[in-house]
């Protein structure tokens, strides 16, 4: 099997890759409820002649590929590959032909287009030889929800040795692969405040306690635990999302509720910063004589890439790309990732995918007007069918 093979399929897919995109693109789902991308992906499966199981954790399909067997009697190996399928609650604002057609709903993060690049992969897969199982794990509710909690939780992972998968990232050129092993992702907890005050007439203050007021004060103080508090050789962020109370502009607000994440990289810094911030909750509410409580979430555990995967990654990767175009990241990213709880049961390698274009303006993930170069799907489906060929080559040989 060539690795040039491989390239040349993922660059005569790209069209092909290019319409399930923007089909997925135009008709985004959140999560547990991707119903018409479950249906687009297993119909482009059973046109590829490939077996799947469907609604696994709602809406997730699983498909098999197993070829070969097993050698001087030592079982089949098992690797398995990862998409995720859910959008955002976000209103698009980027004017492309493809736009999302659901109002308040739109796919801002890539997830389109790593479902088009693992059907990709499976396509390129198909078609060559290697020796052991493969799984394709297209999964729900990525976005906040855990839909890979679900997955597991329903057998997901039983059979499988290693696992795999990446992220469109605008941070980096199109043609490029960040690998990393260790730490890449950050700790993600969510936090809730509620605020009790006394509400009344916005002309008699004195008589009242503005929960505007102790919400305000909050969302200034909680930024000084992290400017003052931390260790500033930890990448650590406090943010609040949420802001709601009050009902009119003559009425002091009797309640007010924040609603925020927290973002860290070290275990005792996490510890630090969830006690920090019930101590400055309880003498907020003491300043200003209102009752506060707070609750917390925990989310997504932190990605951490096994070594060894990372390694194997970082061959395929150099196949594909070009050893100039394999990256490193130099500091772990903020943002939260679920493929985290797959990487607590079983070693595996999370990379991420350059998808910008040259010339082109930064623009965020998460941000109503972000869109990625549909170029790098190519990319991306040329690694996922050549990590998989090399991971299953290193199980044969342990």
């Amino acid at each position: 099997m060539s690795f040039e093979y491989i390239r040349k399929e993922a660059k005569a897919l790209l069209p092909w890759m290019t319409e399930i995109r923007r089909a997925i693109h135009r008709h985004p789902e959140p999560g547990f409820k991707e119903y018409n991308t479950a249906h687009l992906i297993t119909s482009r499966l059973s046109g590829l002649g490939i077996d799947y199981k469907q609604g696994i954790a709602e809406t997730g399909v699983v498909a098999c590929l197993e070829k070969g067997g097993p050698r001087d009697d030592k079982p089949v190996g098992c690797v398995a590959l990862r998409a995720d399928m859910d959008a955002l609650p976000l209103t698009e604002e980027t004017g492309l032909p493809f736009a999302s057609q659901v109002p308040g709903m739109m796919h801002a993060c890539g997830h389109d287009g790593h479902v088009a690049m693992l059907l990709g992969a499976a396509s390129i897969l198909k078609k060559i030889h290697f020796n052991g199982k493969l799984k394709f794990i297209f999964q729900p509710a990525e976005e906040g929800v855990g839909g890979a909690s679900r997955m597991i939780a329903e057998g997901v992972l039983d059979d499988v040795d290693l696992i795999f998968g990446g992220h469109i990232d605008r941070h980096y050129p199109t043609g490029t692969i960040s690998v990393q092993p260790g730490l890449i992702c950050a700790y993600t907890d969510t936090f809730r405040i509620d605020i009790v005050g006394r509400g009344g007439h916005a002309a008699r203050p004195h008589e009242a306690v503005d929960s505007v007021v102790v919400a305000s004060h909050l969302v200034i103080s909680l930024q000084t635990l992290v400017s003052r508090e931390l260790n500033p050789l930890y990448p650590s962020v406090i943010t609040v999302g949420r802001i709601s109370g009050g009902s009119a502009p003559n009425i002091i607000a009797e309640r007010a509720t924040l609603r925020g994440t927290i973002r860290t990289t070290h275990p005792d810094i996490r510890a630090k910063v969830l006690e920090s911030i019930k101590r400055m909750v309880h003498a907020t509410g003491e300043l200003f004589n209102a009752d506060i409580s707070i609750s917390f979430e925990d989310v997504y555990p932190p990605v951490i890439n096994d070594q060894k995967a990372a390694e194997i990654a970082r061959r395929a990767a150099e196949k594909v790309a070009g050893g100039e175009n394999v990256l490193t990241q130099s500091n772990p990213s903020l943002g939260g990732e679920d493929f985290s709880f797959y990487l607590e049961k079983i070693p595996g390698c999370f990379v991420r995918f350059g998808a910008c274009r040259k010339g082109w303006e930064h623009i965020p993930a998460h941000s109503s007007r972000f869109d990625f170069d549909e170029e790098a799907m190519g990319t991306g489906a040329a690694f996922l069918a050549s990590i998989a060929i090399e991971a299953l080559a290193a199980l044969e040989t342990e």
